[in-house]
This record gives structure tokens, sequence and C-alpha cells, in this order.
């Protein structure tokens, strides 16, 4: 059976970049298991599952999941799994990666399993991307160097912090992620004039934000040779 990791965000996820790709494998009939970084839950971003902000449909369905699937509410640490017994790492966005997922040493291990090592995909999703800036090879170059990504861009940045880069619940944003992965080497381009935005390189695909959350799990099934 095809496997796959979700290495999700005890900070803050964002429910849809999250719930679409874990369903959508589920259904797909992907044995899905969910690591954070200590293995306590994640945690679900609330403007994620506000009707305002995401509709009343999608902010249900989030909550309905975030709540009641066991593999977000008991997930493994993940510095006890291993992602070369899975055959896609998926890194789910949101601004709480910042400060857990993308600094997190196992996690990029996991992504230099799963991208530099030839054995698997990986999917990272919107501010997840900023993992590449601080992911490298063996021999000190960054992994996302010279490929084409997609992420976060600084444009839907700019409508979310203030001029201190302090976000809506008070938290200081520490960087910002399409300046991070493009002085990391990255061949940047989130395809603004697009409705969504997924780019693959190799083994490594990227999506832009919650938008482009349905056509990212759709990508990487196709790319795990998985039929829809």
């Amino acid at each position: 059976m095809t496997s796959a990791l979700f290495i999700v965000s005890e900070e803050g996820y964002w429910g849809e970049e999250c719930i679409e790709p874990l369903t959508t494998l589920s259904e797909a009939g992907v044995d899905v298991t969910v690591a954070t970084p200590t293995g306590g839950p994640p945690v679900v971003d609330e403007r994620s599952v506000d009707p305002e902000n995401v509709g009343e449909e999608t902010a249900a369905r989030v909550r309905e999941v975030d709540e009641n699937d066991d593999r977000l509410n008991d997930p493994e640490p993940l510095a006890t799994v291993d992602a070369t017994d899975y055959d896609a790492v998926v890194f789910p966005g949101g601004h709480g990666t910042e400060w857990d997922v993308n600094q997190d040493r196992y996690a990029r291990q996991a992504l230099l399993s799963a991208v530099g090592g030839g054995q698997g995909k990986a999917l990272v999703v919107c501010h997840a991307v900023g993992i590449l800036a601080f992911t490298r090879e063996a021999d000190g170059s960054h992994l996302v160097e010279g490929r084409s990504v997609t992420g976060f861009p600084n444009e839907w940045e700019e409508g979310i912090v203030d001029e201190q880069d302090l976000m809506p619940d008070g938290r200081k944003l520490p960087y910002w992620v399409e300046d991070e992965v493009k002085a990391a080497g990255a061949d940047w381009d989130a395809e603004l004039d697009a409705d969504t935005s997924v780019t693959v390189d190799g083994d490594l695909i990227t999506a832009r934000g919650p938008g482009s959350s349905s056509a990212a799990a759709a990508t990487l099934l196709d790319e795990l040779g998985i039929d829809r």
C-alpha cells in the first residue's frame, strides 16, 4: 500500500492545506501517518476555520476532520518516524510552520530523504515552503538551489502582517517565505495571475496556498501513479 507521512505544525496549520490532501489521499487508498515536532496534536489556525474567511462549508469540513480524525488527534513524535518508510512526505502550510516545522532538523531530514535521497516524493504547501530555505545537502548546498518552486508570496504577506511584521494575533513573523527561499537559490514563481499554482520539479512538489490545496493533492496522486 502506498503510504504518506504528514508533518503538521503545532503552532498553527492552515486547515484546508492539511485537510484537503489528507482526505484526498486517504480516499485514494493511501495509508497516512501524521507526525508533529513534539508528538502533540497539531493546532489549526483559527483564521482557517472562520466562516467569514474561508466560507461556511470549508470551515465546517476542516473543523470536523480536525476534531475527529484519530491520526490528527494522536500523532507520532517526528523524531520517532523514518521518512524513508513512506512513499511521500507532505508538509501542510500555515504561518505556524515558521515557528516549528520549518526549523526542525527532523523535518528537514525528512524532506532530504524524500527529495534528495531519491526514495520518495515531497509535497510542500504555502508557508511550509519556507523549510526549503533551511534545508541543505551533505555538501552544504541548499536543497532548493536551482529548483523551480512556488509558495506563499510577499504580495499576500503584505496584506496580513503590519509594518513591524506583527501577525493579527500579535506574534512577530520571523521571515517572509519568498525572500528566504529565493535567497537560497530557488527559481521562484508564485504565478500570481493564475487561480492555482502547483510546481513539480523532480520529486519536489510545491503549492502556493489554500486555493491550490486540491490541485496539489491531485498532483501528488498523479506523481505517485495513483488513479483518481
